[in-house]
Order: structure tokens, then C-alpha cells, then sequence
């Protein structure tokens, strides 16, 4: 006769973590407010596009941590009779707004660099110019730290996506000082071609976070980790074999489901005491696990 035994346990949402996630969306927002309002006004001076490219990513760079932030408010809500896992998901969706809007900024980048190329306009205040290209690399910096380490400490791929949004637009800003020498140089054009360089850079952090995001929403997770909750499993005494190990993220913290042989033997108060062991073990010993149901079954029962 076969013999089942599940277990599961879990934590309530992590406030120090979301804390952490909401500190970092706020210090990057107020440093890429001030990038942005100082390359604004840069703009209006100096007439050049590959600036205005340049802003509107900032000034884009910084909404995309409104709909973060919701995600993260939402995620501390508790799981109801509708929800039951949670509104941990919403971190995922916000991940797909904050790609969105990396790639409209991409298209708009685009069509204003393409409209400049075919007539191109006189560049003025160049050193300013070229000042405020550097304000911007370093504020785009300063936000992609905070968002990428505190995003991957906490298992945030939204606030990664973030990041990396980020440190794309300080690499662009600098390209900005090109168009700035090409501009003292006479090259009318290089101030377009520029434009569309920041578009096409901006494209390609576009895919990747995409990549990421979509990844979260299909549940892929990193084949290394489900490697090492096997290898917690697989020495746990009691345990005859590990059938299935299956990880899935909400939000930024994981969940597991596993399925474990157990010696036919044992008796249901031992199949218990193992069930409850492995899933202990796994909060532990993986990186953002703070759940995991774990069944139970004799070895060799189908």
C-alpha cells in the first residue's frame, strides 16, 4: 500500500526586504529627478537631440520606479481566498512596464535622431552640453548601483531590469560628449548620428531585460539552484531519492515543490519528521527560499 505525506510552511512577506527594495527605488528616483531637470534645461539651451535622446531616457529611467514601487506595496498585501499565493506577481508585471517603457524611450530616440539627420540644426553651448553629459553618466551610475545590488540581494528582477536600464543610459550620456566634438568640429550630423547610436544601445538593454523579465513570467529559474536544493536533498538522512524538485519565484522570494522516496519502512510519523526536515533545510540552504511544500512516498511506489 502506498503512503503520502505532504509538508508545507512559509513566511509572511519580507518588510525588511521590500524596505530595501523601496529605499533603493527612492534614492534613484531623486538622483535621476535632479539628472534629468539639470539636462533638461541643458536641452532647451543647447538644441541638441542626442541630449534630448539622452534626458528622456533619464526622465523615463526615473518613472519606471513608480510601477516598481506599486509592485512592491502590492507584494506586502496578504494572500486572500482569491490570491492565494499572494501579489508577489506583481513585481513581474511591473518588470514588463518598466521594459515597455525602456523601449518606447528607444522608439521616440529614434524617430527624433532620424528627423534630425535629415535636417540637421546648429548645436550651441557645447561645453554645457558636454557638462551635462557627464552629470548624466554619473547620476545614471550612481541609480544603476543601488538598483542592481539591492536587486539581486533581494531577488528582484524588476529592480535588476532597473539597473541595468540605468547603467545603459550613463554609458549613453557619455556617448553624448561625442556629439559634443563633432558638433565643435563643424559635423552638423554627428549630433543625430549620436542620437541614434544612445537608440540602438538603448535596444539592446531593451532585449536583455526583457529576457529577464520574461523569464519570471514563464517561472524560469537559475538550473544552478534547483542543482543545489537536489544536492540538500539528496544527502538528507531518510531520504532514498529525490524524484522532482520544482522552484518558481513570487516576486522576489522563491517557493518549492518536492517529491522525495523515503525508505517503505519508515512510518508515518518518520515520513513527517523527513518531509519536515527537507523543507527546513531548503529555507535555509537556498538563497530567497521561505516556502516549500514537500510530498512524501515509499521508495519504489507509484
Amino acid at each position: 500500500m502506498s503512503r503520502g505525506h505532504g509538508h508545507g510552511h512559509g513566511h509572511g512577506h519580507d518588510v525588511p526586504t521590500d524596505r530595501s527594495g523601496m529605499r533603493a527605488l527612492w534614492i534613484s528616483l531623486v538622483v535621476l529627478g535632479v539628472t534629468a531637470v539639470v539636462q533638461g534645461a541643458v536641452v532647451v539651451m543647447s538644441g541638441s537631440v542626442a541630449l534630448l535622446s539622452d534626458t528622456l531616457h533619464n526622465v523615463a529611467d526615473a518613472l519606471t520606479a513608480v510601477p516598481v514601487g506599486i509592485a512592491f506595496l502590492l507584494g506586502r498585501r496578504p494572500a486572500t481566498s482569491r490570491f492565494t499565493y499572494g501579489y508577489g506577481r506583481a513585481e513581474d508585471l511591473a518588470g514588463v512596464v518598466v521594459v515597455a517603457v525602456i523601449a518606447a524611450s528607444a522608439v521616440f530616440a529614434v524617430v527624433e535622431s532620424t528627423r534630425r539627420l535629415a535636417a540637421p540644426g546648429q548645436v550651441d553651448h557645447l561645453l554645457v552640453v558636454a557638462a551635462a553629459a557627464v552629470v548624466g553618466a554619473v547620476g545614471n551610475e550612481i541609480a544603476a548601483q543601488v538598483r542592481i545590488r539591492t536587486g539581486r540581494r533581494i531577488g528582484s528582477a524588476a529592480l535588476v531590469a532597473d539597473g541595468l536600464h540605468a547603467r545603459t543610459d550613463a554609458i549613453t550620456s557619455l556617448a553624448v560628449l561625442l556629439s559634443a566634438g563633432g558638433a565643435a568640429l563643424g559635423w552638423r550630423w554627428a549630433d543625430p548620428v549620436v542620437g541614434l547610436a544612445i537608440a540602438a544601445a538603448i535596444a539592446v538593454v531593451t532585449w536583455s531585460a526583457a529576457r529577464q523579465v520574461l523569464g519570471r513570467l514563464m517561472d524560469a529559474v537559475d538550473p544552478d539552484l534547483v542543482a543545489r536544493a537536489r544536492g540538500v536533498l539528496a544527502n538528507l538522512p531518510g531520504v532514498a531519492a529525490v524524484d522532482s524538485v520544482r522552484l518558481r519565484w513570487i516576486g522576489h522570494t522563491l517557493r518549492a515543490e518536492v517529491d522525495l522516496a523515503v525508505p517503505a519502512e519508515l512510518t508515518l510519523r518518520q515520513a513527517h519528521d523527513v518531509a519536515h526536515a527537507a523543507e527546513r533545510l531548503l529555507r535555509h540552504d537556498v538563497p530567497r527560499l521561505t516556502a516549500a511544500t514537500v510530498h512524501t512516498h515509499p521508495a519504489g511506489a507509484h
